[in-house]
């Protein structure tokens, strides 16, 4: 690999490619084995792993909870994506894409497969009726800001994220392309935060849940180690915004569930009930 690659006329899959993720990258769809998915207590099932775009989903289940909606208990589900899980029959059968999150509701009949981060926080808003306005004007402002996460995050994560961080090599042209991106999108809600409260107003709504976990937590230098590189301290409505979302306890519970990394008292590999937080978390499994 170099800065000087020329490309073929017909690419072909190499193996030895390299990188973070080249034991599960591959460029057809599919599973790759047979595996059944476990199901739980609860009608909502989550088959997920702690990344941001899973946390986007648990945050939103925990922060129905708080709320008292006892129709969004639910069972979390680990999807090691490092080991393939997500190329199980059972897991494609619910989202054909392999990616978490993936949501199956058992409420309906039969159960309805919910897949791709965004729309699983459209389908809880609409079927719990929280967190999505019901204003015409402020519903339509809550879908911009979700949809400009979910076009926007690949630019952060597998753009900037994957070159700064995790590539195999660090290719000058790459980090810079998505630096200067990456602060684009970063000056972006810096502006419109300083306008607002929370992202698409004064209400806080599934785009902050949405856009917390990729972009506060980069700012809060919890991902990438990229904080100090992106000067995420000059973003200062960002900053405060996620330091505010970072401390509510639903957004607390939220990420430490199917997590597998950090401190072991915050990480819950699976959760199937409430009392899991206090009891099943990793350092309180191996004492």
């Amino acid at each position: 690999m170099s800065d000087n690659y020329q490309p073929p006329k017909v690419w072909t899959w190499d193996k030895s490619g390299g990188g973070a993720f080249a034991n599960i990258n591959r460029p057809v769809s599919g599973s790759t084995h047979d595996k059944t998915l476990p199901v739980g207590k609860h009608p909502l099932q989550i088959y997920s792993l702690g990344t941001p775009n899973g946390q986007k989903v648990t945050i939103m289940l925990e922060e129905l909870l708080a709320k008292g909606v006892s129709a969004a208990e639910y069972d979390a589900w680990l999807i090691r994506i490092g080991e393939g899980d997500q190329f199980s029959s059972g897991f494609v059968e619910v989202n054909p894409n392999s990616k978490i999150p993936a949501l199956r509701d058992h409420s309906t009949t039969p159960p309805t497969r919910v897949f791709e981060s965004g729309a699983i926080l459209l389908y809880l808003a609409e079927k719990f009726g929280h967190f999505l306005p019901k204003d015409p004007a402020k519903r339509t402002e809550t879908l911009n800001w979700l949809f400009w996460l979910q076009g926007s995050a690949p630019f952060l994560g597998g753009g900037f994220g994957h070159f700064y961080n995790y590539a195999p090599v660090k290719i000058e042209y790459a980090i810079n392309r998505f630096t200067m991106e990456a602060k684009r999108q970063l000056d972006v809600l810096d502006k419109q935060l300083a306008q607002h409260t929370f992202v698409a107003g004064d209400e806080y709504t599934i785009a902050d849940m949405a856009i917390w976990p990729w972009y506060g937590n980069v700012v809060l230098g919890n991902v990438y180690n990229a904080a100090e590189f992106l000067d995420a301290g000059s973003y200062q409505n960002v900053q405060r915004w996620a330091k505010a979302i970072a401390e509510r306890p639903a957004v607390k519970r939220g990420r430490m569930v199917n997590r597998t990394f950090g401190e072991p008292s915050e990480q819950l590999h699976e959760r199937h009930d409430a009392s899991d937080f206090d009891t099943q978390t990793e350092d309180k499994r191996n004492a």
